[in-house]
């Protein structure tokens, strides 16, 4: 994955919400800032971790985050909610080609529980970008074939007000790194981890994330929780790396092959948080079906196919999704399973996207689409529109 298009796509998902920010008026957004430890363990996904006792990591983070204010119109109808940005380290535990990746991220987070005054319950995801990975060389480090990598994160965080200024913070986080099979190989690396850390409120208002009591706004509770249907229609493409069964022995096709698709997904709410609804999705792949048109006797970097028809080439599918909708950030997970084709391609396939509003109608979008679960496909980059 080139670094010039991973800093584009994280400096676009920084500002697609400014608009949004600008439009909901009537309260600052108030600040903190702060510091999180993670050590975590390393699940034996692949032999080469196993070989290497790759079973532990340790990462840091300096964070900074904001909340809307009790006044504003999103602080009275989401209490707690915060975005922010950060930037993080990590460490192996063996550090044998793996180097020690830096990563950029925007993250997102909200209360689910509170446990007493002081002490909320909530979740947070992240997403961004992790550089300095030892790639490049599979014979070194097959689980990372790329010096970028994406960073995708979700935990649990347990906050407590120490002061009306001091917040400390515990939970645990699951982290995902992976080159959406831009490049081969793409084992990816997962850890689950512990994180502790603490955090600084800058200016006054109330102690904490979610810790004071925002005005009641019955009005805009209701029609935020208000039963209705959108409908989202997305472009999005991507490049990806193909390799094949070809002569009962793999090859991996040279050069990279294009990928475009389109959504056009109900979403039902079932309230301001959580909607559900279908999705019919086409896509084109340049790589599905290559398999029954290779040229015999070509490999290597002289592997050659003839042309596959276009229709030969395309899938259409249905997909069930469910949506975790907030202000400027909205998480889609979908399942579903391709009615039409290609020859060789895994039918059942599962998808994680999210959606950066920049407007209430209009979203970038950055998802990821798996096969089996397992399967590496293809990223997931376009806009969408919500109707």
């Amino acid at each position: 994955m080139c670094v010039d298009r991973v800093l584009i796509i994280i400096a676009v998902l920084l500002m697609a919400p400014c608009g949004l920010i600008a439009d909901d008026g009537g309260g600052a957004l108030r600040w903190r800032i702060g510091v999180e430890a993670e050590p975590a363990w390393m699940p034996p996904t692949n032999l080469y971790f196993k070989n290497h006792g790759v079973s532990e990591s340790l990462a840091g983070a300096l964070k900074a985050d904001f909340c809307f204010d009790d006044g504003s119109r999103i602080g009275r109808t989401y209490p707690g909610l915060y975005h922010g940005v950060g930037v993080g380290g990590r460490c192996f535990s063996s550090g044998a080609g793996m180097g020690a990746p830096v990563s950029a991220f925007i993250y997102q987070g909200a209360p689910f529980a509170r446990l007493g005054r002081r002490v909320t319950v909530g979740y947070e995801w992240q997403f961004g970008a992790a550089f300095g990975w030892r790639g490049g060389r599979p014979d070194i480090n097959p689980a990372v074939s790329t010096c970028v990598t994406a960073h995708m994160g979700v935990g649990v965080r347990m906050h407590y007000s120490l002061t009306r200024a001091w917040q400390l913070t515990a939970g645990v986080q699951f982290t995902h790194f992976s080159n959406g099979n831009t490049s081969y190989p793409n084992a990816g690396v997962n850890s689950l981890g512990v994180t502790i850390g603490a955090a600084y409120r800058i200016g006054s208002g109330s102690d904490g994330v979610g810790g004071g009591a925002a005005s009641s706004d019955g009005d805009a509770e209701s029609e935020a929780d208000r039963r209705r249907w959108h409908y989202d229609v997305v472009v999005y493409g991507a490049w990806r790396k193909r390799a094949l069964m070809l002569g009962g022995s793999p090859q991996l096709c040279p050069g990279r092959f294009g990928v475009a698709g389109l959504q056009f997904a109900p979403l039902y709410c079932l309230n301001r948080y959580v909607g559900v609804g279908p999705s019919l999705d086409v896509q084109y792949n340049e790589s599905s079906g290559l398999a029954r048109y290779w040229v015999e006797g070509t490999v290597g970097d002289r592997l050659k196919f003839y042309s596959p028809p276009f229709a030969r080439q395309l899938s259409v599918g249905l997909s069930a999704h469910a949506e975790l909708t907030m202000p400027l950030f909205a998480v889609n997970v979908g399942m579903g399973y391709d009615v039409v084709s290609p020859d060789g391609e895994r039918r059942f396939y599962q998808s994680l996207t999210l959606k950066a509003f920049v407007w209430r109608h209009l979203f970038l979008n950055v998802g990821y689409r798996l096969g089996r679960f397992q399967d590496p496909q293809n990223l997931m980059l376009g806009v969408g529109v919500r109707i």
